[in-house]
């Protein structure tokens, strides 16, 4: 995939799209991770599935960074995840917001929404 965003790849009769994406928290491939999530993208949009951390750690604000910034490479819209935190089933939805490509912005602003 030589398009930062593109979603898919063709490769003779067939395109492969990329629906299903699994994510480590590891310094190094093949190394023991600390974290596990199953992300899930339709259309605009990725759902984090399947959210588990080691020792119950928690979902940190860089780790929800570092999702944010796929989702931009992979041209999405929005994200959300569903986590329990404190025994309470809690669901997370954010927007995600283009990276601005005239002034080369950087900062990645995130908006929950409902």
């Amino acid at each position: 995939m030589s398009d930062e965003n593109a979603r898919y790849i063709q490769v003779g009769d067939w395109v492969f799209e990329v629906k299903t994406v699994r994510a480590l928290r590891v310094d190094e491939y093949g190394k023991p991770y600390s974290a596990i999530a199953n992300c899930n993208l339709n259309g605009d949009s990725m759902y984090i599935d399947g959210l588990l951390t080691k020792d119950d750690k928690e979902f940190s604000k860089e780790d929800l960074l570092t999702f944010h910034k796929f989702s931009q490479k992979m041209g999405l819209e929005n994200m959300s995840y569903h986590r329990y935190q404190n025994g309470e089933s809690v669901t997370k939805d954010v927007k995600v917001q283009s990276f601005d490509k005239k002034t080369k912005t950087k900062d990645v602003k995130m908006r929950l929404v409902k």
